[in-house]
Protein backbone atom coordinates (compact mmCIF):
# COMPACT_ATOMS: atom_id res chain seq x y z
CA UNK A 1 0.00 0.00 0.00
CA UNK A 2 1.32 3.48 -0.89
CA UNK A 3 0.23 6.33 1.37
CA UNK A 4 0.36 10.10 1.05
CA UNK A 5 0.69 11.87 4.39
CA UNK A 6 0.34 15.57 5.13
CA UNK A 7 1.02 16.91 8.64
CA UNK A 8 0.47 20.59 9.48
CA UNK A 9 1.57 22.19 12.76
CA UNK A 10 0.84 25.88 13.35
CA UNK A 11 1.53 28.23 16.27
CA UNK A 12 0.20 31.73 16.84
CA UNK A 13 1.97 33.78 19.51
CA UNK A 14 0.64 36.66 21.62
CA UNK A 15 3.95 38.50 21.20
CA UNK A 16 6.71 38.15 18.59
CA UNK A 17 9.24 35.36 19.01
CA UNK A 18 12.72 36.80 18.54
CA UNK A 19 14.74 33.57 18.32
CA UNK A 20 13.74 29.92 18.17
CA UNK A 21 15.24 26.46 17.76
CA UNK A 22 12.94 23.53 16.95
CA UNK A 23 13.58 19.79 16.80
CA UNK A 24 11.29 17.80 14.49
CA UNK A 25 10.52 14.08 14.39
CA UNK A 26 8.37 14.42 11.28
CA UNK A 27 10.23 12.35 8.67
CA UNK A 28 8.93 8.77 8.28
CA UNK A 29 11.54 6.12 8.97
CA UNK A 30 12.73 3.56 6.41
CA UNK A 31 12.09 0.08 7.79
CA UNK A 32 11.99 -3.48 6.51
CA UNK A 33 8.22 -3.11 5.92
CA UNK A 34 8.17 0.64 5.13
CA UNK A 35 9.91 2.60 2.35
CA UNK A 36 9.88 6.40 2.09
CA UNK A 37 9.44 7.28 -1.58
CA UNK A 38 9.77 11.03 -1.06
CA UNK A 39 9.49 13.60 1.69
CA UNK A 40 9.35 17.39 1.78
CA UNK A 41 9.12 20.07 4.44
CA UNK A 42 7.92 23.66 4.23
CA UNK A 43 8.28 26.18 7.03
CA UNK A 44 6.86 29.71 7.44
CA UNK A 45 8.75 31.88 8.12
CA UNK A 46 11.82 30.46 6.40
CA UNK A 47 14.42 29.21 8.89
CA UNK A 48 17.84 30.79 8.91
CA UNK A 49 19.35 27.29 9.03
CA UNK A 50 18.17 23.69 8.71
CA UNK A 51 20.15 20.62 9.71
CA UNK A 52 19.42 16.89 9.62
CA UNK A 53 20.65 14.09 11.86
CA UNK A 54 19.54 10.89 13.61
CA UNK A 55 18.78 10.46 17.29
CA UNK A 56 19.90 7.73 19.70
CA UNK A 57 17.21 5.36 18.37
CA UNK A 58 18.09 5.96 14.71
CA UNK A 59 15.05 8.13 13.98
CA UNK A 60 15.45 10.96 11.43
CA UNK A 61 15.60 14.39 13.11
CA UNK A 62 15.35 17.86 11.55
CA UNK A 63 16.55 21.01 13.34
CA UNK A 64 15.14 24.44 12.45
CA UNK A 65 16.82 27.66 13.59
CA UNK A 66 14.73 30.87 13.41
CA UNK A 67 16.56 34.18 13.70
CA UNK A 68 13.92 36.73 12.63
CA UNK A 69 10.99 37.96 14.75
CA UNK A 70 7.71 36.15 14.01
CA UNK A 71 4.27 35.94 15.61
CA UNK A 72 3.16 32.84 13.67
CA UNK A 73 5.04 29.66 12.88
CA UNK A 74 3.89 26.82 10.61
CA UNK A 75 5.51 23.57 9.54
CA UNK A 76 4.00 21.43 6.79
CA UNK A 77 5.50 18.02 6.03
CA UNK A 78 4.38 15.75 3.22
CA UNK A 79 5.56 12.29 2.25
CA UNK A 80 4.73 9.29 0.16
CA UNK A 81 5.39 5.99 1.88
CA UNK A 82 5.04 2.39 0.76
CA UNK A 83 3.98 -0.05 3.50
CA UNK A 84 3.81 -3.84 3.25
CA UNK A 85 2.40 -6.28 5.84
CA UNK A 86 4.74 -7.26 8.65
CA UNK A 87 5.26 -11.04 8.94
CA UNK A 88 3.67 -12.30 12.14
CA UNK A 89 3.95 -15.68 13.88
CA UNK A 90 1.00 -17.56 15.31
CA UNK A 91 0.49 -16.53 18.92
CA UNK A 92 0.82 -20.15 20.06
CA UNK A 93 4.22 -20.41 18.36
CA UNK A 94 5.79 -17.59 20.38
CA UNK A 95 7.86 -18.06 23.54
CA UNK A 96 6.36 -18.15 27.00
CA UNK A 97 6.40 -14.60 28.28
CA UNK A 98 8.68 -15.55 31.17
CA UNK A 99 11.25 -16.81 28.64
CA UNK A 100 11.10 -13.48 26.81
CA UNK A 101 11.81 -11.67 30.08
CA UNK A 102 14.89 -13.86 30.59
CA UNK A 103 16.04 -13.42 26.98
CA UNK A 104 15.72 -9.63 27.20
CA UNK A 105 18.21 -9.54 30.05
CA UNK A 106 20.81 -10.99 27.69
CA UNK A 107 19.99 -8.72 24.73
CA UNK A 108 21.14 -5.08 25.19
CA UNK A 109 18.97 -3.75 22.33
CA UNK A 110 15.83 -5.22 23.91
CA UNK A 111 16.85 -4.59 27.53
CA UNK A 112 16.99 -0.84 26.87
CA UNK A 113 13.19 -0.86 26.61
CA UNK A 114 12.54 -2.67 29.90
CA UNK A 115 13.55 0.23 32.15
CA UNK A 116 11.46 3.17 33.41
CA UNK A 117 11.74 6.42 31.44
CA UNK A 118 11.05 10.10 32.22
CA UNK A 119 7.32 9.93 31.42
CA UNK A 120 6.93 6.29 32.48
CA UNK A 121 8.26 5.70 35.98
CA UNK A 122 7.57 2.43 37.75
CA UNK A 123 3.79 2.25 38.22
CA UNK A 124 2.57 -0.76 40.24
CA UNK A 125 -1.02 -0.25 39.09
CA UNK A 126 0.00 -0.52 35.44
CA UNK A 127 2.06 -3.64 36.15
CA UNK A 128 -0.89 -5.28 37.91
CA UNK A 129 -3.23 -4.29 35.08
CA UNK A 130 -0.94 -5.94 32.49
CA UNK A 131 -0.22 -8.98 34.65
CA UNK A 132 -3.85 -10.12 34.38
CA UNK A 133 -3.16 -10.93 30.71
CA UNK A 134 0.02 -12.89 31.40
CA UNK A 135 -0.74 -15.96 33.53
CA UNK A 136 2.13 -18.44 34.00
CA UNK A 137 3.21 -20.07 30.75
CA UNK A 138 1.19 -17.73 28.49
CA UNK A 139 2.71 -17.40 24.98
CA UNK A 140 3.94 -13.82 24.82
CA UNK A 141 1.96 -12.81 21.72
CA UNK A 142 -1.24 -14.26 23.20
CA UNK A 143 -0.71 -12.09 26.27
CA UNK A 144 0.01 -9.03 24.16
CA UNK A 145 -3.16 -9.50 22.12
CA UNK A 146 -5.19 -9.94 25.29
CA UNK A 147 -3.75 -6.75 26.81
CA UNK A 148 -4.24 -4.83 23.57
CA UNK A 149 -7.92 -5.78 23.56
CA UNK A 150 -8.35 -5.11 27.27
CA UNK A 151 -7.09 -1.52 27.00
CA UNK A 152 -9.40 -0.95 24.03
CA UNK A 153 -12.42 -2.22 25.98
CA UNK A 154 -11.67 -0.61 29.33
CA UNK A 155 -10.77 2.94 28.27
CA UNK A 156 -12.79 5.66 26.57
CA UNK A 157 -11.13 7.72 23.84
CA UNK A 158 -11.78 11.36 24.78
CA UNK A 159 -9.68 14.20 23.46
CA UNK A 160 -8.83 16.91 26.00
CA UNK A 161 -9.31 14.61 29.01
CA UNK A 162 -5.56 14.40 29.57
CA UNK A 163 -2.30 16.08 28.57
CA UNK A 164 0.91 14.42 27.49
CA UNK A 165 2.25 14.85 31.03
CA UNK A 166 -0.71 13.05 32.65
CA UNK A 167 0.79 10.15 34.63
CA UNK A 168 -0.22 6.58 33.86
CA UNK A 169 -1.63 6.21 37.38
CA UNK A 170 -4.14 8.98 36.64
CA UNK A 171 -5.06 7.48 33.27
CA UNK A 172 -5.77 4.21 35.08
CA UNK A 173 -8.00 5.98 37.56
CA UNK A 174 -9.88 8.07 34.97
CA UNK A 175 -10.33 5.25 32.43
CA UNK A 176 -10.17 7.74 29.55
CA UNK A 177 -7.62 9.50 27.39
CA UNK A 178 -6.13 9.45 23.89
CA UNK A 179 -3.79 7.19 21.94
CA UNK A 180 -0.66 8.48 23.70
CA UNK A 181 -2.21 7.63 27.08
CA UNK A 182 -3.22 4.11 26.06
CA UNK A 183 0.21 3.49 24.56
CA UNK A 184 1.95 4.81 27.68
CA UNK A 185 -0.23 2.58 29.87
CA UNK A 186 0.48 -0.56 27.87
CA UNK A 187 4.22 0.15 27.55
CA UNK A 188 4.49 0.91 31.27
CA UNK A 189 2.64 -2.26 32.24
CA UNK A 190 4.75 -4.48 29.98
CA UNK A 191 8.00 -3.02 31.29
CA UNK A 192 6.78 -3.60 34.83
CA UNK A 193 6.66 -7.31 33.95
CA UNK A 194 10.15 -7.17 32.43
CA UNK A 195 8.92 -7.33 28.81
CA UNK A 196 10.60 -4.92 26.34
CA UNK A 197 8.17 -2.34 24.95
CA UNK A 198 8.71 0.85 23.03
CA UNK A 199 6.56 3.85 22.15
CA UNK A 200 5.79 4.15 18.43
CA UNK A 201 4.97 7.50 16.83
CA UNK A 202 3.32 7.91 13.43
CA UNK A 203 0.00 8.02 11.64
CA UNK A 204 -3.03 5.85 10.98
CA UNK A 205 -5.31 5.84 7.94
CA UNK A 206 -7.63 8.87 8.01
CA UNK A 207 -10.49 7.44 5.97
CA UNK A 208 -11.52 3.78 6.42
CA UNK A 209 -12.16 1.36 3.55
CA UNK A 210 -15.82 1.22 2.44
CA UNK A 211 -18.02 -0.47 5.01
CA UNK A 212 -15.44 -0.37 7.80
CA UNK A 213 -15.45 1.74 10.96
CA UNK A 214 -13.37 4.89 11.09
CA UNK A 215 -10.13 4.43 12.97
CA UNK A 216 -9.80 6.32 16.26
CA UNK A 217 -7.10 8.96 16.57
CA UNK A 218 -6.67 9.53 12.84
CA UNK A 219 -6.74 13.35 12.78
CA UNK A 220 -3.61 13.83 14.91
CA UNK A 221 -0.27 12.10 15.20
CA UNK A 222 -0.96 8.54 16.31
CA UNK A 223 0.81 6.30 18.82
CA UNK A 224 0.99 2.58 19.37
CA UNK A 225 3.15 -0.08 21.04
CA UNK A 226 6.00 -2.24 19.78
CA UNK A 227 6.73 -5.28 21.95
CA UNK A 228 9.59 -7.79 21.71
CA UNK A 229 8.77 -11.45 21.16
CA UNK A 230 12.33 -12.71 21.50
CA UNK A 231 15.28 -13.01 19.13
CA UNK A 232 13.52 -15.32 16.64
CA UNK A 233 10.43 -13.19 15.96
CA UNK A 234 11.68 -9.73 16.94
CA UNK A 235 9.27 -6.84 17.43
CA UNK A 236 5.52 -6.74 16.84
CA UNK A 237 3.42 -3.57 16.68
CA UNK A 238 0.02 -3.35 18.41
CA UNK A 239 -2.48 -0.48 18.45
CA UNK A 240 -4.48 -0.52 21.72
CA UNK A 241 -6.56 2.49 20.68
CA UNK A 242 -8.12 0.44 17.89
CA UNK A 243 -7.38 -3.13 19.10
CA UNK A 244 -5.31 -3.85 16.00
CA UNK A 245 -2.18 -5.71 15.11
CA UNK A 246 -0.41 -3.11 12.99
CA UNK A 247 -0.29 -4.09 9.32
CA UNK A 248 -0.65 -1.65 6.41
CA UNK A 249 -2.86 1.12 7.85
CA UNK A 250 -0.06 2.73 9.90
CA UNK A 251 2.95 4.81 8.87
CA UNK A 252 5.77 4.96 11.44
CA UNK A 253 7.77 8.11 12.13
CA UNK A 254 9.97 6.45 14.74
CA UNK A 255 10.19 5.09 18.27
CA UNK A 256 11.50 5.84 21.72
CA UNK A 257 11.04 5.08 25.40
CA UNK A 258 7.99 7.38 25.64
CA UNK A 259 6.40 10.36 23.91
CA UNK A 260 9.20 12.67 25.05
CA UNK A 261 11.75 10.88 22.85
CA UNK A 262 9.72 11.30 19.65
CA UNK A 263 7.60 14.41 20.13
CA UNK A 264 6.75 15.53 16.56
CA UNK A 265 7.86 19.11 17.26
CA UNK A 266 9.49 20.64 20.29
CA UNK A 267 11.74 23.61 20.77
CA UNK A 268 13.04 26.59 22.69
CA UNK A 269 11.80 30.12 21.97
CA UNK A 270 12.76 33.60 23.14
CA UNK A 271 9.61 35.69 23.52
CA UNK A 272 6.18 34.71 22.29
CA UNK A 273 4.13 34.78 25.51
CA UNK A 274 0.91 32.78 25.36
CA UNK A 275 0.26 30.81 22.20
CA UNK A 276 -2.34 28.71 20.40
CA UNK A 277 -1.61 25.49 18.53
CA UNK A 278 -3.27 23.84 15.54
CA UNK A 279 -2.38 20.35 14.27
CA UNK A 280 -3.88 18.62 11.26
CA UNK A 281 -3.05 15.18 9.82
CA UNK A 282 -4.24 13.46 6.66
CA UNK A 283 -3.09 9.96 5.67
CA UNK A 284 -4.77 8.65 2.55
CA UNK A 285 -3.93 6.30 -0.33
CA UNK A 286 -1.57 7.95 -2.79
CA UNK A 287 -3.95 7.00 -5.59
CA UNK A 288 -6.51 9.41 -4.09
CA UNK A 289 -4.06 12.34 -4.02
CA UNK A 290 -4.57 14.92 -6.73
CA UNK A 291 -1.34 16.89 -6.32
CA UNK A 292 1.89 15.76 -7.98
CA UNK A 293 5.00 14.74 -6.04
CA UNK A 294 7.97 17.12 -6.05
CA UNK A 295 10.27 17.04 -9.02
Amino acid sequence: MIWRVRHTTGYRYARPVDLASHMLHLTPRDLAWQRVLWHRLRCTPEPARISHSRDHFGNPVTWLFMEQPHDTFEVVTEAEVEVVPQPLPRAADTLRWEAVVQAARRDPAAAEFTFPSPLLPETPGATAYAAACFPPGQPVLAGLLALNGRVHRDFLFRGGATSISTPVSEVLARREGVCQDFTHLMVCGLRGLGLPARYMSGYIRTRPPPGEARRIGADQSHAWVAAWLGAEHGWVDLDPTNDLLVSTEHVALGWGRDFGDVSPLRGIILGGGRHSLHVGVNLRPAADAVDDPPG
